[in-house]
C-alpha cells in the first residue's frame, strides 16, 4: 500500500542508547539553557552598547542569533523524546524542522565567512577598514547570507514532497534532516543525494575555501610585520574566530564524511550523538570564547553588572 507521504513520523532519539536517554538529556538541557541565555545576553549587549557597534561585533550578533535559532529548532523536540518519549511528529512539522536546520546551518556558514572577511580587511587594510565595512555593507552582507541560504535550502522541501512513501515512518535520529526523510521513500532518491552533496560542496564547501584563503592572506600580511609584539596582537584578534570556525566545521565534516564513508566502521549511535551535541555545544561555547578573547566585551559585561549592582 503506497501513500504520498506518512501522516506521522517517529524519531527514535539515539538508537542503541535508549536506556541512557535520561542521563544524556541532562548535559544537553544544561548546554541548551546556557546557549540561549548567553547568546541572547550577547545580542542585547551588542545592540545596546554603542561602543560595540563595530563590524566584528555586529557579525558576532548575527552568529549569536543563528546559534539561538539552531539550538531552539532542535533541542526542545530532542528533550521531549528523551524525557517524555514523545517520538511522533507530523510530516509537515518534520519537513519544517528539516528546512530550518539546513537554512540556519548554511546562513551561519556565510556569517563565519563574513567574519573572516572582516578580519582580513582589519589586518590587511586597516586604514580602509571603516570605509569598506560600513553599516550599509554589513546589512547587505547579512541580507545576502539569508537570501542565499533560502535559495539553497528551499528546494529540499520540494525534493522530499515529490517522493512516494511506503509504510516506513521511523527516522533513526533525534531530529529531522533531509536524507533521514528521503530514506523513508520507496522512490529512487539519487536526486536528493546529488543535490545534498552539491549544496554541501558549493555553499559550505566554498565558504571553507574562502575562509582558508582569507586566513592565508592574513598570515602572509602578519609575517611581514617587523614587530613581534604587533604580530602576536594581530594573530590574537583572529584567535576567537578560528576557535569558533573549528567548533562549527569540525563536527559538521565529521558527520558528513562518517555518514557517507564510515558507516561500517563508526557505530550509528556515535553519528547521532555527535549530531545532537553539535546543535548545543558550539552555541554554548561561542559566547564564552568571545567573552574570554575580547577584552572589549569583558569590559562591557563588567560595566553592565556593575550598573545593575549600583541600581540595586
Amino acid at each position: 500500500m503506497r501513500q504520498s507521504f506518512p501522516c506521522t513520523i517517529f524519531l527514535t532519539g539515539i538508537p542503541g542508547l535508549e536506556d541512557l536517554h535520561t542521563w544524556i538529556s541532562i548535559p544537553i538541557c544544561s548546554m541548551y539553557i546556557v546557549a540561549v541565555i548567553s547568546n541572547i545576553f550577547l545580542i542585547f549587549l551588542i545592540v545596546t552598547e554603542r561602543s560595540l557597534h563595530e563590524p566584528m561585533y555586529l557579525f558576532l550578533s548575527m552568529l549569536a542569533l543563528a546559534d539561538v535559532l539552531l539550538s531552539t529548532a532542535t533541542a526542545p523536540k530532542m528533550l521531549a523524546i528523551f524525557w517524555f518519549h514523545s517520538m511522533d511528529i507530523s510530516f509537515g512539522s518534520c519537513v519544517s524542522q528539516m528546512f530550518f536546520i539546513h537554512f540556519i546551518f548554511v546562513a551561519e556558514s556565510a556569517i563565519l565567512l563574513a567574519m573572516a572577511f572582516d578580519r582580513y580587511v582589519a589586518i590587511c587594510y586597516p586604514l580602509r577598514y571603516t570605509t569598506i565595512l560600513t553599516s550599509a555593507v554589513i546589512g547587505k552582507i547579512g541580507i545576502a547570507a539569508v537570501v542565499r541560504s533560502f535559495i539553497v535550502c528551499f528546494p529540499f522541501i520540494f525534493l522530499v514532497y515529490r517522493l512516494t512513501y511506503c509504510r516506513r515512518n521511523t527516522i533513526l535520529h533525534s531530529y529531522c534532516e533531509h536524507m533521514g526523510i528521503a530514506r523513508l521513500a520507496c522512490d529512487n532518491i539519487n536526486v536528493n543525494i546529488i543535490y545534498g552533496l552539491t549544496v554541501a560542496l558549493l555553499s559550505t564547501g566554498l565558504d571553507v575555501v574562502f575562509i582558508i584563503m582569507s586566513y592565508t592572506m592574513i598570515l602572509l600580511t602578519v609575517f611581514q610585520i617587523p614587530s613581534w609584539t604587533a604580530r602576536c596582537k594581530a594573530i590574537s584578534t583572529c584567535g576567537s574566530h578560528i576557535c569558533v570556525i573549528l567548533l562549527f566545521y569540525a563536527p559538521a565534516f565529521f558527520s558528513f564524511f562518517a555518514h557517507r564513508f564510515g558507516g561500517k566502521t563508526i557505530p550509528h549511535h556515535i553519528h547521532i550523538l555527535v549530531a545532537n551535541l553539535y546543535v548545543v555545544v558550539p552555541p554554548m561555547l561561542n559566547p564564552i570564547i568571545y567573552r574570554v578573547k575580547s577584552k572589549q566585551i569583558q569590559d562591557q559585561i563588567i560595566l553592565f553588572f556593575s550598573h545593575i549592582n549600583t541600581c540595586c
